[in-house]
């Protein structure tokens, strides 16, 4: 197996060694944009050794004019004919879609014929509604983006292009990251969802129910986690990148290291400590964010028991009233469905944008 290279950068060293003089040569005056976005641990920045095995690779996109499609099968098959058989030791030629393992092409090492690239050629509207069922970025409603898959947002805004020439970057830009209507609106649920459970951790524990106690602390350091991302307008990737991505994010580490120890906690009192103490750090990134008036709170105990708690429904109130006169004012507090753990096929399946959508009131299919 050839050295391990990450496939961001092996992607763009193939496209500018190897396919940009193909389309120099042959379509010289071709308006175009290539490069990698879209799916893959590859364009988050993930991927290592193991993501080599399928859809990993010397590959891009290339996007054409509406106008250019019709070259599609031209430009494919210089590719197919000029593209080397290998680059930097690994196969350049892919297996055909898989039609029972979703469409999925292994890398298959040739010496002869024609090869086969992992190379998609396509118009970028085709491609955004690919992705997120809609291209007209322009006139994205509020409601739409609580059915958007978050992780689909997050590989639409990252990657990489090698080659701009239809300026396709600065139409990602319109979605770079939630607007602040919906921002505020994901913000108060997780503050509500993590108050309706803030004093069940210790509850739990005190009737000698461990487990309870561990699975409900996880769910609000998975609130906590989220709120970082939405404070540091970030999207979030689904659950296989979840904790790689927040150990990354821009937040300092004193935040990072008290969720980690609520989550490895080996007693009761330090889950409790840690975690009142990671919800406090949190309240603080809301205080300084300035999106609501300034919310006071202290460590202190619930309604007079033996329960640590900040009472994050003030927050979650804060941030509600600046909700007033918006669509998203009645809307359950129940964020979005790329937030619930486990749930990755159907957020991020455009299909069921529209099922989605009405989970929130929405019942019309003017948008999506």
């Amino acid at each position: 197996m050839a050295e391990f290279i990450k496939g961001l950068e092996l992607c763009e060293r193939f496209f500018a060694e190897c396919a940009k003089p193909i389309l120099d040569k042959y379509f010289s005056d071709l308006q175009y944009s290539a490069g990698l976005i879209g799916y893959g641990s590859d364009v988050l920045g993930y991927d290592d050794e193991i993501s080599r095995d399928h859809m990993w690779g010397p590959r891009f996109y290339m996007f054409l004019r509406e106008n250019d499609i019709n070259k599609k099968d031209e430009i494919s098959n210089e590719f197919a004919e000029n593209l080397p058989y290998t680059f930097m030791g690994y196969s350049v030629n892919f297996t055909a879609p898989d039609p029972n393992d979703c469409g999925v092409q292994h890398p298959q090492f040739v010496d002869s014929g024609k090869v086969n690239p992992l190379i998609f050629i396509q118009t970028f509207r085709e491609f955004l509604v690919d992705e997120i069922g809609t291209a007209d970025l322009e006139y994205i409603q509020p409601m739409d983006w609580l059915a958007f898959s978050e992780h689909r947002l997050l590989s639409l805004t990252s990657g990489k292009f090698f080659a701009d020439k239809l300026n396709l970057r600065a139409q990602i830009n319109k979605i770079k990251f939630y607007p602040d209507a919906v921002k505020l609106y994901l913000i108060a649920s997780q503050w509500e969802i993590i108050a309706s459970e803030q004093a069940f951790v210790k509850r739990c524990g005190e009737v000698g129910d461990e487990i309870g106690s561990q699975i409900i602390c996880a769910r609000i350091a998975e609130r906590l986690m989220r709120l970082c991302f939405l404070y540091t307008d970030t999207y979030a990737p689904y659950s296989k990148w979840f904790g790689t991505a927040f150990t990354r994010l821009d937040i300092g580490e004193a935040i990072k290291m008290k969720i980690s120890a609520a989550l490895s906690a080996k007693d009761l009192t330090e889950r409790e400590n840690s975690l009142v103490e990671a919800q406090a750090l949190v309240a603080d990134l809301h205080n300084a964010s300035g999106l609501t008036d300034k919310v006071n709170y202290r460590i202190e105990s619930y309604f007079g028991r033996d329960i640590k708690v900040i009472f994050a429904d003030k927050f979650a109130e804060a941030t509600v009233a600046k909700l007033r006169g918006t669509v998203f004012e009645n809307v359950p507090r129940i964020g979005t469905m790329s937030q619930l753990g486990g749930l990755s096929d159907f957020a991020d399946d455009k299909v069921c944008y529209k099922q989605i959508q009405r989970i929130y009131g929405v019942n019309d299919d003017k948008n999506l």
